[in-house]
């Protein structure tokens, strides 16, 4: 939601189509409930800004590769309160979703681009490339990629000064649990970085309790 403005082995390349393919392996720190802090890099031009975020994950079928939550961004210069945003996420399965996203104005050329910043997609990209990475299995890769996609702020009005226009490319660790992303808007700032760590239920993060979902 930024400010409105104009490794592991490869994984197996399994033969002819997608046939056979199965959902990312339930990781334990990828569950309803799971908790996550950290920051989202909003520098431009101008200046060098980073907000602190909480998300938790509201929901998580990976057998139709979909996962839900919430999103609340703290200390943002223009909201006199922390501002959450509900989101749905798409799990990159090449069964339900592949690495082209084909919607929200992301070409495929605009999906290698961000893609490439996780170092964990290197041994990914000369199959995506070819087919968006139909042929991939994923099922033991210790990363689940994702696009999380805002769809509505929770507690503030759209006339806040935030954009959720755009969407998060996303890289999970199951090692970690560790959450990297990257913002993607052609009207705002490019490449803005999410950085995020699980973090233990009730010690951090915050509660949905607080806010009411629509």
């Amino acid at each position: 939601m930024p400010v409105r403005v104009a490794e592991s082995s490869a994984p197996s390349q399994l033969s002819g189509s997608n046939c056979g393919q199965t959902s990312p392996s339930a990781c334990s720190l990828l569950s309803v409930g799971q908790a996550f802090s950290g920051t989202q890099n909003v520098s431009s031009l101008q200046k060098d800004e980073a907000w602190r975020v909480n998300v938790r994950i509201q929901g998580c079928d990976l057998e139709h590769g979909y996962l839900c939550g919430t999103m609340e961004a703290l200390n943002v210069p223009m909201a006199d309160t922390p501002v959450v945003t509900f989101w749905e996420g798409e799990i990159v399965d090449t069964k339900n979703y592949t690495f082209f996203t084909g919607k929200w104005e992301a070409t495929p050329e605009d999906d290698i681009r961000h893609w490439t910043k996780f170092p964990s997609f290197s041994a990914l990209q000369s199959h995506v490339e070819v087919d968006g990475g139909k042929s991939l299995d994923l099922s033991n890769y210790q990363y689940i990629f994702m696009r999380w996609k805002e769809q509505y702020f929770v507690n503030v009005g759209t006339d806040c000064g935030l954009t959720i226009a755009g969407f998060y490319y996303v890289c999970f660790s199951c090692s970690d649990g560790s959450i990297n992303g990257f913002y993607y808007d052609p009207n705002s700032s490019p490449f803005q970085k999410l950085e995020l760590k699980s973090t233990n239920e009730g010690r951090q993060g915050f509660s949905f309790s607080s806010y009411e979902l629509r």
